[in-house]
Order: structure tokens, then sequence, then C-alpha cells
């Protein structure tokens, strides 16, 4: 399976199967011997009353996993489910009467055990149906979606294709497909364009992953678009019967029974990202609490400072070529995007970045904002929404990224964050190629322990007012 998509899925269904399991105990023992304490009713001679019921909870998603309940098939069918669940559950009685024999836990009550496996197959199917009916349901609404560009319009590109959204659970959507020479146009889905116009099309399409279904003939063709893909920072996934060499960098894996060969440029480690994902919305919230006084008197002195609104709202480009709008406490007078032209000569970037030290457009009090970085507190909104992270490349502005060079775009493959490894090291680099690399630096050795450094740092550098 592609772990990345799977582990969300398996991971809410172990925990709604562990969770399930105590519900079922607690209610049944509740049943059988009424309130007070009905676990230490049920094990009244049992000297381990905790380990035996932790035990029992992570047993029965164990049971699941060796009938293969945490996979996600080809053909999935609800028979099929209840069928394995049928033997999980028979797996699950014999290893829990095994235990309490050889932990020689006597008189447990038999009506219980009879009560609690019926009981949890019930709830392990109904945990499966609901979970995957409201996990598909955010889906089709577009939520956290990653989309998919499949080259090729051969049989196999389509059937691929077909494979992929025929999980919608997993979050992944077929945006088109692109035609090759000698192959006929897809049936029923768009074709986005060919072959050769597959850069300008990652360009202004927002694409995730590129899944290559061209026949080994093509091999030439299926090295240029992996060493493109791989320079943009996209995903690469090549189902293997396309395929029958072994490329210098990659992993095997299964998607719905079809050997695929994955190249990852980036993180793709799915726990460690949603750890990161947890950073981001804990540490936002404590932020937007804690910083919410000071919020409300930059609010007022802005008002005070100069005519306009207190924020300042513009449209960036986020991962994988995201557009939304970024939010900041504005610094600028109101005129500020209609100087721009007349002060390009001024850019102190090498580069397609903008910025000038002492910017005419910028207010007195904007000046302190900047220089503190307070203007960017309005961005724990962003990261909030899911848009940004704490960490990450900064947030570029679309016409930023149309002047990018092919290397420079693999920055965009990693959320936007309000910090980065750029900005606690070279934040005064008037060369944006070096701020790219450092970018690149962060995204290659990515790792949530990385992230807790660069945010320790950014801390003393803001209270040393080292902002623009």
């Amino acid at each position: 399976m592609i772990r990345r998509h799977a582990t969300t899925l398996r991971a809410l269904l172990g925990a709604a199967d562990a969770g399930a399991a105590l519900l079922v105990l607690v209610i049944v023992a509740t049943l059988r011997f009424g309130s007070g304490n009905p676990l230490e009713d049920l094990f009244y001679e049992a000297s381990n009353v905790t380990v035996l019921v932790a035990a029992y909870a992570a047993g029965w998603p164990l049971a699941l996993w060796s009938q293969g309940l945490y996979r996600v098939r080809a053909r999935l069918t609800w028979r099929g489910d209840l069928v394995d669940i049928i033997r999980a559950t028979l797996v699950f009685a014999a290893g829990l009467i095994a235990l309490l024999f050889a932990l020689q836990v006597p008189d447990v009550s038999r009506s219980v055990l009879a009560a609690i496996f019926p009981s949890l197959a019930a709830t392990a199917f109904a945990s499966r149906f609901v979970i995957r009916a409201l996990l598909g349901e955010l889906r089709r609404r577009g939520r956290n979606t990653r989309f998919v560009l499949v080259v090729g319009t051969n049989r196999f590109a389509s059937d691929f294709a077909d494979l992929i959204d025929s999980h919608v659970t997993l979050g992944l959507r077929v945006v088109g497909q692109l035609q090759v020479e000698g192959e006929e146009p897809s049936n029923g889905r768009p074709v986005l364009g060919r072959l050769e116009d597959i850069e300008d099309i990652l360009h202004t399409n927002v694409i995730d992953e590129v899944a290559i279904c061209l026949p080994v003939s093509d091999w030439s063709r299926i090295d240029e678009v992996t060493r493109l893909c791989e320079e943009e920072g996209k995903i690469v996934r090549i189902p293997l019967y396309t395929l029958e060499h072994t490329l210098s960098a990659g992993r095997v894996e299964e998607f719905g029974g079809v050997p695929i060969y994955s190249i990852v440029a980036g993180p793709d480690r799915a726990v460690a990202l949603a750890a990161k994902r947890a950073l981001d919305f804990v540490g936002a919230a404590i932020l937007l609490i804690v910083t919410a006084p000071l919020a409300v008197w930059i609010a007022r002195s802005i008002r005070r400072d100069s005519p306009g609104p207190i924020f300042f709202r513009q449209e960036r480009v986020g991962e994988h070529g995201r557009r939304f709008e970024v939010l900041k406490f504005r610094t600028m007078v109101l005129d500020a995007e209609d100087q721009l032209a007349d002060l390009a000569h001024h850019n102190e970037i090498r580069g397609p970045a903008f910025k000038v030290t002492d910017d005419p457009r910028v207010t007195a009090l904007g000046r302190r904002l900047r220089r503190s970085s307070l203007d960017e507190l309005p961005q724990l909104w962003n990261v909030l929404r899911g848009e940004m992270s704490l960490v990450g490349p900064r947030p570029p502005l679309p016409s930023e990224v149309e002047g990018y060079d092919v290397w420079h775009r693999r920055r965009l493959s990693m959320k936007p964050g309000m910090t980065g490894l750029w900005q606690v090291r070279a934040r005064r680099e008037a060369d944006f190629d070096r701020w790219v690399e450092a970018d690149l630096e962060y995204i290659d050795g990515w790792s949530f322990w990385l992230d807790l450094k660069i945010i320790a740092r950014t801390i003393p550098a803001v209270i040393g007012r080292e902002g623009r």
C-alpha cells in the first residue's frame, strides 16, 4: 500500500477498534454487575486487572490486523470484511481465554465473555462502515486532498487512474492525464495536454504526485519525466507492470494489488508529518490565546497610526501551487501595491523576490512591527487552518513563482511556514538562490526535532529584533 495515504485510515481504524473494545467491556460488565467498579467485579480475584484490560484492548486490534483488516484492498466487499472480522473474533477469543488460563484468573463470567465477542465483531464492522463513509465524504468535498497527474492514456494508465479514483478514503484524486504520441485519448477523463507540455501543466495546476504509466520501451521518457518531477519536489509513482528497470532511488509499495515504484522527494513519513500538524495546530492555538492582548493593542495602534484596514491580505502560493490568502498586520500605506513598480529598480534581492531596506511605503509603526516580526502574528490563523506551518519555506507571491527556475520550485513541495531555516541562519542574505538552498536543506533533512530547534532559534532572533 502507498503508506503515506494509508496511515491515516489505519490509525483511525486501530484507535476506533481499541476504544470500542474498552467501551464494550465496560458496558457489558456494567450490565452484568451493575454500577460501581464493574471491571474489578469481573476480575474479582485477579491481582493484575490493569494488565488484563491493557492486553485485552491491545489484543483486539492485533487480532484484526492478523486477518488483514487494516489493509486497503483492491476489491473491498462488506461480505469479505465480515468474514475476516469473524475470523479475527475467533482468534481473539482463543487468545483471551488462553491468557486468562495462563494468568490463572478464576471464575470470569461466561455470560460476559459470550456477550463481548459478538459485540466486538459488530462494533468493528460498524466502525469501518462509519469511518470509511466519513473519510469518503470529506475527500469528496476536497478536504485534505492530494492531486495526481497520470502520464499516459494507454489502457494501463486508464486502469491505474480508475484504481486511484476507487479508493476515495485515501484522499487521492486524478486531475487528468497526459497524452503520449501514438496513444489514443483517454475516455471520459480530462486530458490536460501532451507529454511535451508537462512542465507548463505542473506550473499551472495543483499537482502533488505524478503517476508515470508508460511502457518500458519509453524508458528515456520515464527517466526524463522522473528527473523533472524530482527537481520540482513531486512524488513519482510508477506501476511496476510498466517497469523492468530499477531506478537509482525509491521504494516498492503496493496499491490495490498493483506494485508501485515510488520516488519521494522530501518528507513522506506519515506519522511524523501528523506530529508536525499537531504541533502546528496546538502551537498556533496557544499562541493566538497568549498573544491576544498584544494583538488587540497592535490593532488599535494601526488604526491610530494611519488610515486603512488593520489587516493586510495577499494571495500567496503554498504547497504544490495551492493558492491561499495570507493574513498580516498592515505595515504599509494604502496604495503600497500601486507603488511597487516604481520601486522595482531598488530591489536588493538577486532573484525572483523583492526587498528594500528603507521601503518608503512602510509606516512608522509598521517599521517597528517588522523589526520585531509582530506583523506576522495573524498568520497563526493560516497555520490553524492548515494553509501554513509554524516552520517551513516562506510563502511566495504568484508573480515570484513565475520567475522560478525549475529547481527553485521544489521549495513548494512542503507547506510554507512562519519561520524557517533561512530566517534563523541567513535572514539578511541578498541572494535568492541561497534562500532556496536553505529551504531545500530543510526539506531534505526535515524531522520533527528540526522544527523544534528552528522554533527555539527563532525566539531569540525575534527578541533581538532581527526582522527585516
